[in-house]
């Protein structure tokens, strides 16, 4: 699907729509939930909230004038219908945007400020998905897929060459899953700089998409979706992506929903930090124990998405 060299020209081509987020030392902590050496990467700080500012601005400037002017279209749990709002707003190019009936209202709130159309219609992702699908056939705008399309994955992928770059040595990498692009691009470009770093994908007991897939060895839909979550919940993973999903991660790992408001909760206190349950969901990993590190080990976990504690 991608390689490091697609993720290197993802980092050039966007370097003027995103930011550099700043990686932070877990440390001075009241409560240490690891004897880890744990770093933060702080993708909450970028510039629409998450990481999917990076995968959205890299399949807008690789479009056309003509295909601007249809304008955009895309299913979202939340963060990624963010990073789209954004961009068609930044480049004047309309954008729709399809939700699950699960979605945080301010996220709503926060795309139809930067003028997108929502859709609050449908109990997942999956339901989401179709309609936007839909509505791309019928008027021609171009589909942002979350985290089956290229340039997407690419995008989301240069988060782990700012990760290499500021953290040399690191051991492990933590990534929250939802459909599996962000894990998938970060983990192409880190295996391709160093095989021996350790890529841990992350999901909630209630949507283990890519932990059924794995297990399985293909890619498995599940009957249904419990976690509460929307922007980890996903019944279906992309078979192209799987395939190379299943090359860069090593393990994955489950953690409750509740595991995961703990952690942004901890992430406030300790640091000041405001993630969503998704942008928590790998620091829950170390606190609810589901990944056990060694004494010292060099993690590297990006906080994923922005939102309030409790």
């Amino acid at each position: 699907m991608i390689s490091l060299d697609d993720v290197q020209a993802a980092a050039a081509r966007i370097a003027p729509m995103v930011r550099r987020t700043p990686l932070l030392a877990a440390d001075q902590l009241k409560q240490p939930i690891t004897r880890a050496d744990l770093a933060l990467k702080l993708e909450c700080l970028q510039v629409s909230g998450s990481f999917k500012a990076r995968g959205a601005a890299n399949r807008l400037m690789s479009l056309s004038p003509e295909e601007r002017a249809r304008g955009l279209v895309a299913a979202s749990g939340g963060n990624h219908g963010l990073a789209v709002a954004r961009c068609g707003f930044l480049a004047g190019v309309p954008a729709t945007i399809f939700l699950p009936d699960s979605v945080a209202p301010e996220k709503v709130a926060k795309m139809q400020a930067w003028g997108a159309h929502t859709h609050v219609d449908g109990a997942s992702f999956d339901d989401c998905n179709r309609l936007a699908l839909e509505l791309s056939a019928r008027e021609g705008a171009t589909y942002v897929h979350p985290f089956a399309d290229p340039f997407v994955v690419a995008g989301q992928g240069t988060v782990a060459l700012e990760m290499l770059e500021d953290r040399p040595g690191t051991d492990t990498v933590l990534i929250a899953i939802g459909g599996g692009g962000f894990v998938t691009g970060a983990g192409t470009a880190i295996k391709a700089l160093d095989p021996a770093i350790k890529v841990v994908g992350v999901e909630p007991v209630g949507s283990p998409t890519l932990y059924r897939s794995l297990e399985a060895g293909q890619v498995v839909a599940l009957p249904s979706i419990t976690s509460a979550v929307p922007t980890m919940s996903c019944l279906r993973t992309d078979d192209r992506l799987f395939a190379q999903a299943r090359q860069v991660i090593d393990e994955v790992v489950l953690i409750e929903d509740a595991d995961m408001t703990r952690a942004a909760d901890w992430l406030w206190f300790e640091l000041g930090i405001a993630a969503d349950p998704a942008g928590a969901a790998a620091v829950a990993a170390l606190m609810s124990g589901a990944y056990k590190p060694r004494d010292g080990e060099r993690i590297t976990v990006p906080v994923c998405g922005a939102g309030l504690p409790g």
